[in-house]
């Protein structure tokens, strides 16, 4: 957001607090009405939440920590939007949500109606019914790694996406960057209905099946998409041809077994097992999903099946990880092995004493450490120059 700048004000001499008479003055007439723009319509709404007061969501750090949540790999459409503060579209409702001094979570509606049903749908896709004290505890009773783990990065909590967004989300995803990823899945956004701005980003609602069935594979090739194009227009007509409608069939999946459920998506153009379990874990009720790549099966080698070490990942062993993690930390084994990955990220290394950090969050903790002394000693070098 760009700062103010205060004009200084000048007060001439002559000028004293009493007001001369003056003539009187008619106002000039206002000038004629004209109808809102969709800009200014969302700038009103935006400044109607900003006077509205922030309403707690009963939900504690330990519950739900943002940082630990929303950046890491679940979601790439909420912003971090203010410090300690992400912003999101749930359904048609814009949302903030920022941790309190205490760490409480609480939230903001960015529109003027709706507030009934949006604390509902934003409880309902943070999975708030699921007491993440409860899982660690049982967790850390059979871990005593994750104990350690959780007590650092407490709060990491899985999503409940609504299962369309979650899936194009994830045909994005597949072999890609986070940074590219992101710049794909907010193109997407783009596609569907304004619903406001807040700081420097604009929000839409995610775009339905319907308004995504008029964009062309060319019109996404030429929007950066590359092979993923074809694969999410390919997924679109399959969804399209569904009886009852691609979403609905979608939403189904989640009174399905896991094993149909992947069975089921990995029909879909473009969608592979692990793309196939990251959609049942954060969107379909499938708590149990264990997606599986290079960086969970690395640490399913060095904490769960050691002998696998120097193996070379193949889809059987794939299979074999996701039962080691299910027999090791039972129903919500998902939810286990998300907290694992998210300790694993270089991101997270600040968080985490020494002795749990990866030889990848050293290698990063020393690069930034020897950049950091650099820093120091040519602003002493610069210091010694300029005196």
């Amino acid at each position: 957001m760009k700062s103010l700048h205060l004009r200084t004000i000048i007060q001439f001499p002559a000028m004293t607090n009493k007001r001369k008479r003056s003539q009187k003055h008619t106002p000039p007439p206002p000038p004629p009405s004209t109808p809102p723009t969709p800009q200014t319509q969302a700038r009103h709404s935006l400044n109607t939440a900003k006077a509205r007061a922030w309403a707690p969501l009963s939900l504690t750090r330990h519950e739900l920590s943002l940082p630990l949540t929303f950046p890491t790999g679940q979601t790439f459409l909420w912003k971090n939007t203010a410090p300690s503060q992400y912003t999101g579209v749930v359904g048609p409702h814009l949302i903030s949500l920022k941790h309190l001094q205490n760490g409480d979570v609480s939230y903001c509606l960015h529109s003027p109606s709706h507030s009934d049903t949006a604390e509902t749908a934003l409880l309902d896709f943070l999975n708030a019914t699921v007491s993440l004290a409860d899982l660690w505890k049982t967790f850390s009773a059979s871990d005593a790694r994750f104990a350690e783990l959780a007590h650092h990065l407490s709060g990491a909590r899985v999503l409940r996406q609504d299962p369309f967004e979650c899936l194009i989300q994830f045909l994005c995803s597949s072999n890609n960057n986070i940074g590219r990823i992101t710049k794909m899945v907010n193109y997407v956004s783009s596609l569907g209905t304004h619903v406001g701005d807040v700081g420097e980003f604009q929000f839409h609602a995610f775009p339905s099946l319907e308004q995504l069935s008029s964009v062309s594979e060319q019109q996404l090739r030429d929007a950066g998409f590359g092979y993923r194009a074809k694969y999410i227009i390919g997924t679109i007509n399959a969804l399209k041809s569904k009886p009852g409608g691609g979403e609905e069939w979608l939403r189904s999946l989640r009174k399905m077994e896991l094993r149909d459920v992947i069975s089921a998506l990995c029909t879909l153009p473009g969608v592979g097992p692990k793309v196939a379990a990251c959609i049942a874990l954060f969107s379909l009720d499938q708590h149990h999903a264990v997606p599986v790549d290079t960086h969970v099966w690395r640490i399913a080698t060095k904490y769960l099946l050691p002998e696998l070490a120097g193996s070379q990942l193949t889809p059987k062993l794939c299979d074999r990880v996701a039962e080691a993690f299910v027999t090791k930390y039972g129903k919500y084994a998902g939810w286990a092995q998300t907290l694992l990955f998210i300790a694993e990220l270089p991101s997270q290394k600040a968080l985490l004493p020494s002795h749990l950090l990866t030889v990848k969050q050293r290698n990063a903790a020393k690069i930034e450490g020897s950049e950091e002394e650099v820093g120091k000693k040519s602003n002493f070098n610069l210091s010694i120059l300029t005196l």
